[in-house]
Formats: C-alpha cells, sequence, structure tokens
C-alpha cells in the first residue's frame, strides 16, 4: 500500500504484459490498482483482446481476488473522426464486468462539433453503466492543454465526466501545477504520475517522449511535488512512465522500480 494515496500501475508502463500478467506486475510492485488497456487506441495498435473473451475476463477476476488489486480504469477511448460510440459499448460493458471505476478518452477529431456529440454520447454510456468519463488532454491531439479540455467540456457539459491530467502532458503543453488551482477539484477523479526532464523537447520530440522516454518519480526535472499537492490528499495517483530503455526487463521488475519510486516521492 502506498503512504496516504492509492497507487496505480497504468499499462502503458508494463504494456508488453497481459492482461493477467498486469495485474501480477502490480502486485509485485505494490501496487493497489491497475489500469486495463481494453480498447486499441489507434486501428493499428495492437493489444491482447479482452473484451468478448469471457475465460480471459475470469482470469483476470481471479488473479485481482488473489492479489486484492482492483482496476481503477480502462482505456484507452480515443475519439477519431471515424468512431462511433455504439461500437464502444461492449467494451464499456466489459469495464463493468471487471469491475473497473473509470474510463480514459481522448478527443482526436479536428471537427469540434463531431467531436463533442460523440463525446457526449459516450459520456452518457458511461454514465449510464456507472462509470465515469476522464477526459485526457494531449499536446498532440485535438484538445492540447488544461485549459482546452476544460473549455470543451464547459462547452459539452456531459453527463458525469472529469479531466485526466497527465503530469508530463501538463509540462509539454506548457502548463504547470499552479494552473489546477483554477479548476474544480472534483474534475481530477485521478492524476497520471511519471518524471521527465525538465527542459521541453522540440515539438517533433514530444510524442516519443510520451510513448518510451519518460522516466520514474524524482528521476527527473518536472514538478512532481506540486503537481501531487494540488490535487486533494485522497487523490488516486496512475504511474505511466513508458521507458524504452527498459525495455529488456521484466514488467514486474519494471512495476517494482517505479512503485519504489512513486512512493519514495509521496514520502519525501
Amino acid at each position: 500500500m502506498s503512504p496516504g494515496r492509492l497507487l496505480s500501475l497504468a499499462h502503458f508502463t508494463v504494456m508488453d504484459a497481459d492482461p493477467v500478467g498486469l495485474v501480477e506486475a502490480g502486485a509485485a510492485g505494490g501496487f493497489d490498482a491497475v489500469g486495463l488497456r481494453i480498447v486499441p487506441p489507434f486501428p493499428a495498435d495492437r493489444i491482447v483482446e479482452v473484451v468478448g473473451d469471457l475465460p480471459l475476463q475470469r482470469r483476470i477476476l481471479e488473479r485481482l481476488r488473489a492479489t486484492g488489486l482492483f482496476i481503477l480504469d480502462v482505456e484507452a477511448f480515443w475519439l477519431h473522426p471515424s468512431t462511433e460510440v455504439e461500437t464502444l459499448l461492449p467494451a464499456l460493458d466489459t469495464a463493468v464486468a471487471l469491475g473497473a471505476r473509470h474510463v480514459l478518452t481522448v478527443g482526436n477529431d479536428p471537427d469540434r462539433g463531431r467531436m463533442a456529440a460523440r463525446f457526449a454520447a459516450f459520456c452518457a454510456a458511461c454514465h449510464e453503466r456507472g462509470l465515469r468519463a476522464m477526459l485526457e488532454f494531449i499536446p498532440y491531439s485535438a484538445l492540447r492543454s488544461l485549459g482546452e479540455a476544460a473549455s470543451f467540456l464547459a462547452e459539452v457539459a456531459p453527463a458525469d465526466a472529469g479531466i485526466l491530467v497527465d503530469a508530463l502532458h501538463l509540462s509539454r503543453s506548457g502548463g504547470s501545477p499552479a494552473d489546477l488551482a483554477g479548476h474544480d477539484p472534483a474534475l481530477f477523479s485521478y492524476a497520471h504520475l511519471c518524471d521527465a526532464p525538465a527542459r521541453l523537447p522540440p515539438p517533433e520530440a514530444i510524442r516519443a517522449e510520451a510513448r518510451g522516454g519518460r522516466l520514474y518519480p524524482s528521476e527527473g526535472g518536472l514538478k512532481l511535488a506540486e503537481f501531487v499537492a494540488a490535487f486533494p490528499p485522497d487523490t488516486p495517483l496512475a504511474v505511466e512512465a513508458p521507458r524504452s530503455d527498459f525495455a529488456a526487463m521484466s514488467p514486474a521488475e519494471r512495476a517494482r522500480r517505479a512503485g519504489a519510486a512513486s512512493r519514495a516521492l509521496l514520502r519525501a
């Protein structure tokens, strides 16, 4: 258990782990929960199919019970121009069956009206199932900053939804932890924690850094103490820190290192 904060292991930190292996890695790293990828962000992305595989879902639930972990969120529901919300409903039903609490989504449609309509429909479907949709801003998506995500949320006014703030994306979008004070804390059901060099990379390198060049907490120069303190003290933190330099390590070893670094940050 983490000191004063619930810690979750985001799947992207150990993306090569299958869903059962993700739970086992989370337990090995001393995490309280995991975030499970059940939808590929882009059509070409490859994941282990959980939706529709009832035997796999039963194995996931068995490992969750055995380890005492739970699923904090499922992801990653990117709303592209071609996305049809109806096709995502089986994934939302799977999230409910696995006991997930939140659903991470990203707006990635240049047509703002179309994206707003689909986001509203998606949030309504989540709300009907007792799930909270969490909108993540990413510098290389259609909603690139905290301000843009908050404005979009206010414009759409969907059924219960929040904003997912990732420490790296906040930094790389030109924001800082101080920006969070201008928003309702109830928006932030949980946050993504990682570290990176303080100096911003060139714009063309931001995506590559996010997908494989992150660091574990307190190994870089982001203002993580201020970032953590900007949220209410009971806000869960999901460690999302994919590292290509650690690709040869087992998921369990990466989870141990990520968990130890995160707990050290929280103790400090």
